[in-house]
């Protein structure tokens, strides 16, 4: 018997209301929950992704989730890509990705300042790595908080240079701060607090992990990826296993193991073989008609590796050479054009295909309710595509 068959209607129906796009969410929380994570990697796109999915968009709802209630969590995940998760999914996150992305930069590291520092290498740098962080968490427990230049000044070891690229055109020497303290959060023992400056700031205050969430829970490895494929698969599911591979990070062997473990359906995608959870090969009606604007690196355009499905021939003016996506509009479950911010606050957009009057109007409609809710605030993304270049004039 040949596996059931899921149109791309269908997925488009899945999406407009499991990612709060037709079906605005009531909280933070429950907006960042329909996406599994919001990236983060640019500030500004967890505050607009969250607002893109709410029924009344507020920054400061999204910056008392994150600061003040502290239901959300920023940290370094899937991809080694910086998101923002609810408490939950932090912790399978936590178990099922980060720990391994600091297994393998540890050993980097470790090769880094033995054979490139600068002006001369570390002795045993696994064991002064070792010690080095272990007085860098005492600093910052000493302190309660404290940023990375006063953790450098309370343990000058973070002032350790390396060499890289030596001889190369693009030849640097930097302090390994960053790299420490990357090795840290990815290990679960430090975290993101608030950011010095304004919401579109990149300059956090670093926390000791317990003492900014207190009580995350902990999983084994193996248990957090089969529950965090769950999650993806509920929420960006059908979808061919190399997508759920490709958003995880996992290798192949990770994912068909937390696959197994979960039962899922084989089924047909326009002659494309996916999976999709057992309890979810019912159809999800057609939502009402609707329009989103979506910032860059949403996690909505970012969920899949393939695409064409929902941006079709719209790619070229959209995504930058490294494959991030711009800021996009949506109509019923596909990408239809583009917009940005211009300095005068007006959201300019161009729809790369004929979509009909009254489409056109609600397009409109919303480019109006996101200037409006804006207010002052103006927001470059940090990855610039074409199309966003354009219109920001």
């Amino acid at each position: 018997m040949p596996p059931p068959t899921i149109s791309t209607q269908q997925r488009r129906n899945r999406l407009a209301v499991r990612h709060h796009l037709a079906a605005p969410a009531a909280t933070v929380s429950d907006a960042v929950a329909g996406v599994v994570a919001l990236h983060a990697t640019d500030p500004a796109t967890v505050h607009l992704s969250a607002c893109a999915r709410l029924a009344a968009p507020a920054i400061a709802a999204v910056e008392r989730a994150l600061y003040e209630d502290r239901t959300l969590l920023r940290l370094l995940g899937m991809r080694r890509t910086v998101f923002v998760t609810g408490l939950d999914t932090a912790a399978l996150v936590q178990a099922g990705c980060s720990a391994d992305i600091e297994v393998k930069q540890r050993k980097l590291l470790e090769q880094h300042l033995g054979q490139q520092g600068h002006p001369e290498n570390v002795p045993e740098p696994g064991k002064w790595l070792l010690d080095v962080e272990a007085s860098v968490e005492a600093a910052l427990r000493a302190r309660g908080s404290a940023t990375a230049q006063q953790l450098s000044e309370d343990e000058p070891r973070l002032r350790q240079q390396l060499l890289m690229a030596a001889g190369k055109p693009y030849e640097a020497i930097g302090n390994v701060t960053s790299r420490v303290l990357f090795l840290l959060a990815a290990g679960g023992r430090i975290a993101r607090g608030r950011p010095r400056g304004s919401w579109i700031s990149s300059q956090y205050v670093w926390h000791p992990l317990d003492e900014w969430v207190p009580g995350l829970p902990e999983w084994d490895a193996e248990e957090a990826r089969v529950e965090l494929a769950r999650r993806w698969l509920r929420a960006y599911g059908p979808a061919p296993a190399t997508d759920l591979r490709w958003w995880t990070g996992w290798t192949a062997g990770q994912t068909k193991k937390a696959l197994a473990a979960l039962s899922p359906v084989e089924v047909d995608l326009d002659g494309a073989p996916a999976v999709v959870l057992p309890d979810d090969l019912e159809p999800v009606p057609e939502p009402p008609p609707w329009v989103a604007f979506l910032p860059a690196l949403d996690p909505t355009p970012m969920g899949w590796q393939e695409r064409d499905w929902y941006v079709g021939a719209h790619r070229p003016a959209l995504f930058d050479r490294s494959g991030n996506i711009g800021p996009t509009v949506w109509l019923n479950g596909r990408v239809v054009g583009g917009w940005a911010q211009r300095r005068s606050g007006e959201i300019a957009v161009r729809l790369l295909e004929d979509v009909g009057a009254e489409a056109r109007a609600m397009a409109e409609a919303e480019a109006d309710r996101c200037a409006e809710w804006f207010g002052e605030v103006r927001v470059t993304p940090r990855f610039r595509t074409p199309l966003e270049r354009e219109l920001a004039g």
